[in-house]
């Protein structure tokens, strides 16, 4: 190609290639030059428009150049600025199914990261909210709210009408954002003392044919009944399961608060955990699509050096990319029993961006007289985003292209990889529930 030409073209035709977060520099967390890029790549966004489908952060940025007196992003004031970051939940779908931009063309647009950036300068002055330092520590709240005398009274809590509505005039979580439940009978009480079949799986070329749960706050807490269907479904094929000693949360809801110091507190306390298994042959695999991707890509990105964290990336799996990987082997079993018939399957946007493909449909599809529809839209539900009272509506918009996939289909089943996902798009359908991938295939085999 010759000098000059990439700059003419509109985009590029290459697969996105993604670049170390310098956060550690100073120039970082420096207000000036961030708003220098955020102006740069503002601009770009304007003139191009592709990603106003996704997340409600496009629809703010194109509505202030709108209305701005220069119709353009040189006449929105620099504090609205924060309208469009306070939008961004990272979902990351810009950067991998929309942008033309992306590195390694020249205009080196990394939307995501950028919005992080803004994030962590906000974080880093303060100005960030009680609630949200709370709504973001999943260690702290999910103990104590597991705790067997405070988890009835947090759940019904959850669930009363009259208490949700001074919560969303108290701290500002929504009156009819879903809440999720947690488990006194956590998934590490559980599994930890269940006894485990001897391992007879063969390795592969790609697996061990033995795997260790990071159970995740969400599934150790929240979603334990999640974690065993999994575990059995692995164990049925004679995986040798495990769950790790311990964890700490992957990090996701501080990096999406920009809270980078703590992530690396996570990161150093999950790697001592994870790594001894690695070394022992065990693959990773955990039930969340976001966690996964913490160590597939954003703690990497973060700590590129970390030749620790590499062997654990390398070792990481989303649970039904294990599962193809040991079918294409031959080495899965399709001995199933029942049929799960007509399913409808949100592929979260956590999930969709590790670039594994639907692997979620190819296993359930393995099973008689089943069809997977894969629904590859945002649920807009992300964690924390959803829950908040200034972001329901936003959050419920988003998801609405979902909900109406699944109540127009005629399905018998629904489902999201992500089980976060599954309640807001659950409270959508309205007239039944959303189920679990790992139920269903547990379920098909008889287990």
């Amino acid at each position: 190609m010759a000098t000059g030409e990439s700059s003419r073209r509109e985009g590029s035709l290459e697969a996105p290639t993604r670049h170390p977060l310098d956060w550690r520099s100073p120039d970082f967390y420096n207000k000036d030059s961030l708003f220098h890029e955020l102006e740069r790549v503002y601009d770009i966004c304007h003139g191009c428009r592709r990603c106003v489908s996704l997340c409600n952060s496009f629809p703010v940025l194109f509505d202030l150049v709108d209305e701005s007196p220069t119709m353009e992003v040189d006449g929105i004031k620099k504090d609205d600025y924060w309208k469009v970051v306070d939008q961004c939940y990272l979902c990351d779908l810009c950067y991998m199914t929309k942008c033309p931009y992306v590195p390694p063309h020249e205009w080196n647009v990394d939307f995501p990261h950028l919005m992080l950036r803004a994030k962590a300068v906000k974080f880093k002055d303060g100005e960030v909210s009680l609630r949200d330092k709370v709504l973001t520590s999943t260690d702290a709240v999910g103990k104590l709210a597991s705790i067997p005398v405070v988890v009835q009274a947090v759940n019904a809590a959850n669930n009363s009408k009259p208490l949700r509505q001074v919560m969303e005039k108290v701290i500002g979580i929504h009156a009819d954002a879903p809440l999720p439940r947690f488990e006194s009978n956590t998934a590490r009480k559980r599994l930890e003392h269940a006894p485990a079949a001897p391992a007879r799986a063969e390795p592969t070329a790609e697996t061990t044919g033995k795997v260790a749960v990071f159970l995740t706050c969400y599934g150790n807490r929240n979603a334990p009944a999640v974690v065993e269907d999994m575990v059995a479904v692995f164990r049925h094929n004679d995986i040798e399961v495990r769950i790790t000693g311990s964890e700490v949360c992957c990090g996701m809801p501080k990096l999406e608060l920009g809270d980078l110091e703590t992530v690396a507190k996570h990161r150093e306390a999950n790697v001592a955990a994870l790594l001894p298994l690695v070394e022992q042959g065990y693959d990773l695999i955990a039930p969340i699509p976001s966690c996964v991707l913490m160590f597939k890509q954003e703690l990497p990105l973060m700590f590129p050096e970390d030749e620790r964290l590499a062997k654990i990336k390398r070792a990481f799996f989303d649970p039904f990319e294990y599962l193809m990987l040991r079918h294409k082997a031959g080495k899965l079993r399709t001995d199933f029993n029942e049929a799960i018939g007509k399913v409808a399957h949100h592929v979260p946007c956590h999930q969709r961006v590790q670039n594994i493909g639907l692997k979620t449909k190819e296993v359930l599809e393995l099973a008689p007289d089943t069809s997977v529809t894969s629904i590859e839209r945002c649920s807009g539900h992300d964690g924390t985003y959803a829950v908040k009272a200034e972001n329901y509506a936003f959050a419920k918009k988003i998801c609405k292209p979902v909900v109406n996939r699944i109540a127009e289909g005629g399905f018998d089943h629904y489902l999201s990889d992500c089980p976060m996902a599954g309640e807001l798009i659950e409270q959508g359908v309205a007239t039944s529930e959303a189920t679990s991938a790992f139920t269903l295939l547990r379920q098909a085999y008889g287990i």
